[in-house]
């Protein structure tokens, strides 16, 4: 948790972080994502620097697939630490993920939708799979680097959906 200097100083107190055995299991955790999402913005800094450097189209067409992934992996980490921070604050920051049980009238609809994504999901891996065979060596392999790519994108995307049934089903 953030200490505020100013607000010590107008009581006398010194500010004094905690030590690292002080903190609670959830202080630390979030700490964890804030120095991993330092980190990680330092990478994608990088790459972005290269890819709008580089004349060669393919790197930079594979580096800003790679800035795309690091810039979604920086809002999946700011929006944990933002959850972890509002349950720490007892405040609902903005870009806190919540709310998965305040459903109110939308519950079956969402329920029948996400069991309609997960198949099209499923089907569509099916597809990638096809035209990574057809493709096979075409552009030495790029090709099939590319729709393996979407391969796991979609897995995500079916163990994300198959998350939300689960806590839809439980809501």
């Amino acid at each position: 948790m953030e200490r505020i200097p100013e607000l010590y100083a107008m009581y006398g107190q010194e500010v004094k972080e905690p030590a690292p055995d002080e903190l609670s299991e959830v202080e630390r955790l979030m700490n964890e994502f804030e120095a991993h999402e330092g980190r990680e913005s330092e990478f994608t800094r990088r790459y972005k620097e290269i890819s709008e450097k580089t004349a060669n189209p393919l790197i930079r067409f594979l580096l800003r697939l790679i800035v795309s992934d690091e810039e979604k992996h920086h809002a999946v980490t700011h929006a944990m630490v933002s959850t972890l921070r509002g349950d720490l604050t007892w405040t609902k920051p903005e870009d806190a993920i919540s709310g998965l049980y305040e459903l109110a009238d939308t519950k079956e609809e969402l329920l029948r939708l996400t069991e309609d994504f997960i198949e099209v999901e499923k089907n569509g891996i099916e597809e990638y799979k096809r035209l990574i065979k057809a493709s096979k060596g075409y552009y030495h392999g790029l090709f099939s680097l590319l729709l393996r790519t979407m391969v796991h994108d979609s897995e995500k995307h079916v163990e994300i959906l198959e998350f939300l049934r689960q806590r839809l089903q439980e809501a």
